[in-house]
């Protein structure tokens, strides 16, 4: 009988163990959360990265200049129609 008791015991004594090492799932959301909220700074800073490497581009340059030349020329052009 003794047997049976000690191994009941250390069967519930091992289920509790094994609850209290499992996540709840208030842990598992707050560790989503963390890396939900982790994934999107990564993601802010690469579109940072990749939209300040775009702008200081060759193509990113060339059509700026081309609109501020073309801005001015039309600019002048009206001045001209007007006078």
């Amino acid at each position: 009988m003794r047997l049976y008791l000690a191994v009941a015991v250390l069967m519930l004594a091992f289920v509790a163990y094994t609850e209290a090492q499992e996540e709840t799932i208030e842990q598992r959301f707050a560790v989503f959360q963390d890396q939900m909220a982790e994934m999107g700074k990564n993601l802010a800073e690469k579109a940072k990265t990749t939209f300040e490497q775009f702008q200081t581009s060759d193509l990113a340059v060339k059509s700026q200049n081309w609109f501020r030349e073309q801005y001015e020329s039309l600019k002048a052009k009206m001045g001209e129609i007007g006078q």
